[in-house]
């Protein structure tokens, strides 16, 4: 366990933040299976509610399966996703609770909180998008990019992968090395810290 926290270096936030833009293109270069464990090893890492690790990651890899969610993007979306090396979807798990026992040993009993389906609903969630910010940084990590995209048919994904109603899909994330035009000449304009940040 780390006894002293130090800040990343200016190249390590330029990776993470300052430089970091959201693809709209990508080259032809595989995603790995390594780096897809690298991504992971550090998602799974970051906090959640009784450290519930609400988010399931569902990497679209295999011709097949693209077919099945290209048709449920918007058609903007659909030339990106149908053409980036590889494609997540992520969602949240409502029925997270089942593993609390496991991943939250010092209160097993935690479960017994979420056993109505709509407190459970928001929990998972609520959880799971905060896992979501983890993996966009996760992804810039590794060295690659990602292109999010929340213009899809959440319902029409819901009912092509996940039948049986447990995962709920928030978002989908195409992911690779940057192409061509992947991004905006131009970073689109950010609030300032006065509009944003208030001191109590």
């Amino acid at each position: 366990m780390a006894t002293s926290l130090k800040p990343l270096s200016a190249a390590g936030l330029d990776l993470m933040f300052r430089e970091a833009r959201s693809a709209n293109t990508f080259t032809d270069e595989p995603v790995t299976e390594e780096q897809v464990q690298q991504i992971y090893d550090l998602v799974k890492n970051g906090p959640t509610s009784f450290n519930g690790q609400h988010l399931r990651i569902f990497m679209v890899r295999s011709q097949e399966a693209r077919e099945r969610l290209v048709p449920h993007m918007i058609p903007p979306n659909q030339a990106k996703t149908g053409s980036a090396p590889l494609v997540a979807i992520l969602g949240a798990d409502l029925e997270f609770h089942e593993l609390l026992p496991k991943v939250y040993p010092p209160f097993p009993m935690a479960k017994d909180f979420f056993t109505e389906a709509p407190v459970r609903e928001e929990e998972a969630i609520f959880n799971a998008s905060i896992q979501i910010g983890y993996f966009i940084l996760a992804v810039r990590a590794a060295g690659l990019a990602a292109g999010p995209m929340g213009g899809f048919d959440a319902d029409g994904i819901a009912k092509e992968f996940f039948a049986d109603g447990r995962i709920k899909p928030l978002l989908v994330v195409n992911i690779g090395k940057p192409g061509k035009d992947a991004w905006y000449p131009d970073r689109l304009p950010r609030l300032t810290y006065e509009e944003v940040v208030t001191t109590l």
